[in-house]
């Protein structure tokens, strides 16, 4: 490449010239290529460990002038084709030129002038540059794609100098992080270490500190572990390996591909080694905890964070803090835990203005919200650029979301009160029912069979308070403690305030785990998790989602109607129909939002309870913030977050009781119990007064609070869990302890608790006070944080997604090994290259095409499939039927052949089925196989029975509305009756579709030892099969019509004629179609070799050489020797040299019997392929591509070509 001219002092330290001119030289970098000695392998060894431009660019070229002793650097190249392109360019253009120059000022003055020139018009020529990468980090980039042989579509994140463990040597290099891979190179004194991990294949990834590996990272694969140490920053590197892991491991759970945030506002100035790439994921990790810290929506982002101090009036005192600005809220976080918390909503700011400063309180803001509360904020480094940010989104905020009489007042800004004052809603803050289609009557008044409305009891108030208000009024003690907790809270109301702008401190805490009151649950559970902030942000999104989902039939929603009466059966509110009918819509409206997750059994349980104190919407709401935000993947279809997260209990369970571990692991009890605990918040295995104080907590704490529980059970029950000696046993004991888990504050009437009930022994076990066992949770396990958990959850979430991983493989091997010759191992390694495959379709090709094509929700079977183009690249990797440049025709036909419903995608079964024909089947299968493949047109079908089935395939779509599912059990049943094909239901084949069969047929035997007597062999069987067909016509309507057997098209006129023969053949019916056969490989630019004089002569010298076929109407050949001879290509003057016949065709029966008669053609078709071999080579082939040594010119000219 073309390189800004700079000047170079000591033009031969370190580099050797190859060529020279007067006013250019031409040299290579020591140590690059061949030779030089301990000079160049010292010097290669100092390029990789300073990380030299040289290592990139080993060539360069000066300009030099004859008296001058500066040398200008023009020029360089990652190769010697490269620099010799330029080099001649130089020759060609310059040379000349400057040679009619009299001065070398003006000589340089025009050479830098030039080279300028070029640089300019090649970075005008090129697109707008997207990124905003450094020069230096670009050079990284490309040194990364060089060594490694990465295409252009990965990209770089950062890279690190450090040192890979290599046995018990370190090797020092770099390590470069993409997105989809972790690699490693050195050179060290002529030793050359490339690795290449895919982060889908990480199974473990930790940061250890040992006497033998200090301060050292451990990435394990399922094979292998590999350690990397002497990092100049170990916790940066390993963040972002934490990152690019995480993203691969949602690639693997959903098949979420990495996409650059394109909104992400650009630099202030270009960072010297950072990355967009690196600032993206940096920022993504920033939001993620700023969505966590104060339980936000997936779609906030932070603005900007600043150190500032808080007056909190209740304290009457500063607190020094962080204040957040996000697009949507102002957040504020005490720097000591749990001393106060707060979150504005934007839709809730009145007034923000500038107050006085003064020595006391410097730089101070006011922000007043609407319910007449007001934060003074101090201490703030930049105040007028928050104040500027902060109204910039308050002018975005929609307008709809402001109450009446509340304008929006800035200090500084004259803000109009009119009616008519619009205001712009954000991207952000766009409600999500805007995707999706408004149903009839949503916009306007309730039309007539609205399955949801404001006048339904469950849409004002939650079903508890339906259900107790014909109740007596209880004055009994447990009342007037009931009315004493909700004085407590009406005091902390009046004194931290209410609603999303409440003061949270330590005192809030401590009210909720001293138990929420049945009046306030619902809205403290809305405000404490977030949702609502969603609802108020959404209005009428959950009556369009129950317009849109009631009255479909989906899998999900015939498994919400098997789950709805087993959902808290002993409650009264759910033994009628109100309860079940609030309960189904909640649900179906679920499903219907999120059918990636669609229903999973637990939510149902879960769902209940939130009705019981909620109204429909807002349980809804309260559901989203569960299932995407508070319990993340806990209910998708394999319920991955719930078994992440019994692995951090189980580790969790490690550390704190070691003794009862050990003895709970042999007897397999932590993974059983669990499970449900986390899925349903302990509501299933406890009454429900007393998990409803739990859930609580839950709400406020986050998940941190059931693993403190779950501890402090074990810790409850430790001594006879360890005298335990199976597992039913202590299931057993563990069920009866939290059956008898009581509330006895609770003023609900007792509802009976079926597990009890079914638990139940002859001596009723002591209560325990479920007070009691929350305070002992907080005391014994309260030092667990939300951090350390994530950090936990990232480590099990490897193990679990690859264990989800391994199990799927298991699967799919057991679904076909009963269909397939090939051995479970052989399943195993072609179901990871299949896998694989498509994996990497989705981040180096179009990953939404591929995203589509993997639906979770299907059978490990069917759930990953491949498109043509990658059906090809297995097909020439693993195929035993590979012919050059036509082996991407026979792939194609191959792929129409296993496509059976012609969706342009195939699954694992259907890639097996087709391998297995050409390795395990016997002549006679692979013959018919063939046979099939030449049958297919590889151009998309256009005829009757394409039409046919697409009119079948509509007819089928238009039924399945209507249908119920017995329907598509008697279609299921006779799709799985077995279809026994043999060779008489074969159709014939065509003259067209012989010739194809013919070319490939040589193709395929072009690099076999036996060459020779296999084209002697084919020759011989293809002459014969084209008498055959001659013979056939006066047997099918006198060659009147062509036969109805097949629905194939004629052929199309060939347009070449080949040269007349000089002796007619002795057979002339068959001189035509035999002549058809040299004419299309003389349109594949055969040359037409000199006639045979004699039959003898034709037998004794048949020899075909290979050609390649690049598509259906252009062939090609460039290996055809010169001496090639073919079979039957003489005629006579009358023949129809230009047409195919059309009444000609053949038989199987007729192929199969031909190629019996000749041994070299059994003994081919006979012979069985090593897929082992094959599968060995395919996963070598990336690791080969990758690590090409740069010790040879003659290899790399090969690379750059």
């Amino acid at each position: 490449m073309w390189i800004t001219p700079e000047e170079v002092l000591l033009a031969n330290a370190l580099w050797v010239s190859e060529r020279a001119n007067p006013f250019f030289i031409l040299q290579r970098r020591k140590g690059h290529g061949k030779g030089g000695g301990i000079t160049g392998l010292l010097v290669g060894t100092m390029d990789v460990v300073l990380d030299s431009s040289a290592r990139v660019a080993p060539y360069r070229i000066l300009h030099q002038t004859g008296d001058s002793q500066i040398f200008w650097s023009i020029a360089c190249g990652s190769s010697r084709k490269e620099i010799t392109g330029h080099w001649e360019w130089l020759e060609t253009n310059l040379l000349q030129t400057l040679s009619i120059f009299d001065n070398d000022e003006d000589i340089t003055t025009f050479v830098k002038g030039k080279v300028s020139g070029i640089i300019a018009e090649e970075n005008k020529s090129k697109a707008a540059q997207e990124d905003e990468d450094s020069g230096k980090f670009r050079e990284a980039e490309q040194k990364m794609r060089k060594l490694f042989g990465m295409p252009g579509e990965e990209k770089l994140v950062n890279y690190y100098s450090c040192s890979y463990w290599k046995g018990r040597v370190p090797r020092q290099g770099w390590v470069y992080l993409s997105v989809n891979h972790l690699c490693f190179y050195s050179f060290l004194l002529g030793k050359e270490v490339t690795l290449v991990v895919q982060w889908t294949e990480v199974t473990r990834l930790e940061k250890n500190a040992t006497l033998v590996f200090p301060e050292s990272v451990r990435v394990s694969t399922r094979h292998t572990e590999h350690y990397f140490s002497m990092f100049l920053n170990i916790n940066d590197t390993f963040k972002l390996m934490e990152q690019l892991a995480t993203i691969a491991m949602r690639q693997l759970l959903d098949n979420e591909g990495f996409s650059a945030d394109r909104t992400l506002p650009k630099a202030c100035k270009t960072l010297k080694n950072v990355s967009a790439l690196k600032r993206d994921l940096d920022a993504r990790a920033k939001n993620e905890r700023y969505r966590a810290l104060f339980r936000l929506t997936p779609d906030e982002r932070l603005d900007g964070h600043t150190d500032c101090t808080l007056w909190t009036p209740f304290a009457k005192m500063h607190i020094v803090g962080q204040l957040f600005v996000s697009n949507n809220y102002i957040c504020f976080c005490s720097r000591e835990e749990d001393l106060c918390q707060l979150i504005i909503p934007l839709r809730e700011v009145s007034i923000v203005e500038k107050a006085d400063s003064s020595s006391v309180l410097p730089c101070p803001v006011s922000i007043s919200t609407k319910n007449k509360m007001t934060f003074l904020f101090a201490n703030l480094k930049d105040r007028d650029f928050l104040v500027q940010r902060i109204s910039d989104f308050l002018q975005r905020t929609p307008d709809k979301l402001w109450s009446d009489g509340h304008p929006l007042a800035l200090s500084g800004y004259s803000v109009s009160q009119s009616e008519g004052m619009c205001v712009s809603p954000s991207p952000s803050t766009t409600p999500l029912s805007s995707s999706l289609p408004t149903p009839a009557g949503a916009g306007g008044e309730p039309s007539q069979g609205r399955h949801y409305s404001p006048s339904l009891p469950t849409a004002t108030q939650g079903l508890l308070r339906i259900y107790q208000k014909d109740d007596p009024e209880d004055h009994g003690p447990k009342a007037t403690k009931e009315k004493m907790k909700e004085e407590s809270w009406n005091i902390h109301f009046f004194e931290f305030g209410r609603g999303v702008c409440m003061y949270r401190t330590s005192k809030t805490r401590e009210l909720v785990l001293n138990g929420i009151p049945e009046s306030l649950r619902g809205e403290l559970w809305l405000l404490f998790s977030g949702a609502q902030n969603e609802m108020a942000t959404h209005p009428g999104y959950y009556a369009e989602l129950v317009e849109q989902a009631m009255g479909r039939c989906t899998l999900a929603t015939e498994e919400i109607e098997r789950d709805l009466h087993r959902s808290m059966p002993e409650h009264h509110a759910f033994q009628n129909e109100m309860g079940i009918a609030a309960l189904r819509r909640v649900l179906t409206a679920y499903a219907c939002r999120n059918p990636g997750i669609g229903y999973c059994q637990a939510m149902n349980i879960v769902t209940s309870v939130l009705l019981l104190y909620c109204t429909e919407e807002e349980a809804f709401w309260l559901l989203v913030a569960l299932c995407e935000r508070m319990l993340p993947d806990y209910y998708n279809t394999r319920v991955v977050g719930a078994l992440v997260d019994q692995g951090v209990f189980e580790e969790l369970t490690r550390e704190c009781l070691p003794l009862l571990y050990e003895h709970m692991q042999e007897l397999g009890v932590i993974s059983t119990i669990s499970l449900s605990w986390f899925l349903t918040l302990f509501l299933s295995v406890m009454p429900f007064d007393s998990a409803v104080l739990l859930v609580d907590c839950f709400f406020y704490e986050g998940i941190k609070v059931i693993f403190q529980v779950a501890l402090a059970v074990l810790h409850a029950n430790m001594d006879t869990l360890l005298g335990c000696t199976d597992e039913g046993e202590a299931m057993t004991i563990l069920g009866r302890y939290l059956d008898n888990v009581v509330n006895k504050q609770t003023v609900s009437p007792p509802i009976p608790h079926l597990h009890a009930l079914l638990t139940s022994g002859d001596e009723p076990p002591p209560e325990i006070d479920v007070f009691q066992l929350i305070k002992s949770s907080y005391d014994k396990f309260g030092s667990l944080r939300a951090d350390v958990i994530e950090q936990m959850r990232f480590k099990q979430r490897l193990k679990v997604i690859q264990s989800l991983e391994d199990t799927a493989k298991r699967s799919v091997v057991r679904a076909i090994m009963t269909d397939s010759a090939f051995s479970i191992e052989e399943l195993e390694e072609l179901y990871v290259l299949f896998k694989a495959k498509h994996i990497m379709s989705c981040y180096w090709g179009a990953s939404c095409t591929a995203a589509e094509r993997h639906d979770p929700s299907l059978p490990y079977l069917e759930q990953y499939r491949i498109d043509l183009e990658q059906f090809c690249q297995l097909f020439g990797a693993l195929g035993t039927w590979l012919c050059g440049t036509h082996t991407v025709t026979l792939a194609a036909r191959h792929f129409r052949l296993l496509d059976s419903n012609k969706d342009g995608l195939i699954n694992f079964k259907e890639f097996v089925t087709g391998l297995s024909g050409m390795y395990h089947g016997d002549m006679t299968e692979k013959l018919k196989l063939l046979y099939k493949l030449h049958l297919i047109d590889i151009l998309p079908l256009q005829d009757s029975s394409c039409i046919a089935i697409c009119i079948q395939c509509n007819i089928v779509m238009s039924v399945s509305e209507v249908k119920d599912y017995k329907y598509y059990l008697r279609m299921w049943a006779k799709e799985k009756e077995p279809k026994i094909e043999t060779i008489k239901d074969l159709p014939r084949m065509n003259q067209e579709q012989f010739i194809e069969l013919c070319k490939t047929l040589y193709n395929m035997f072009s690099e076999d030892p036996l060459e020779q007597e296999l084209y002697h062999a084919i020759a011989t069987v293809a002459s014969l099969l084209l008498r055959i067909g001659e013979v056939g016509k006066k047997f099918t309507n006198n060659g009147a019509k062509k036969s109805t057997d097949t629905t194939y098209t004629q052929a199309p006129t060939l347009s070449a004629e080949l040269p007349q023969p000089e002796k007619e053949e002795s057979n002339g019916e068959s001189s035509s179609g035999q002549s058809l056969v040299c004419k299309a490989l003389a349109e594949a630019q055969l040359e037409t070799p000199p006639q045979q004089t004699s039959d003898e002569e034709v037998k004794d010298d048949t020899s075909v050489s290979s050609y390649s076929m690049v598509s259906t109407g252009s062939l090609q050949c460039e290996d055809i020797a010169d001496d090639t001879v073919l079979i039957g290509c003489a005629g006579d003057q009358q023949r129809r040299g230009s047409t195919l016949d059309g009444d000609w065709s053949i038989t199987f029966e007729q192929v199969l019997a031909s190629m019996l008669t000749e041994p070299p053609l059994v003994d081919y078709f006979e012979k069985k392929g090593d897929i082992q071999a094959r599968m060995a080579t395919c996963k070598m082939q990336r690791g080969v591509e990758r690590q090409v040594s740069s010790s040879s010119d003659h290899e790399l000219a090969q690379l750059s070509t």
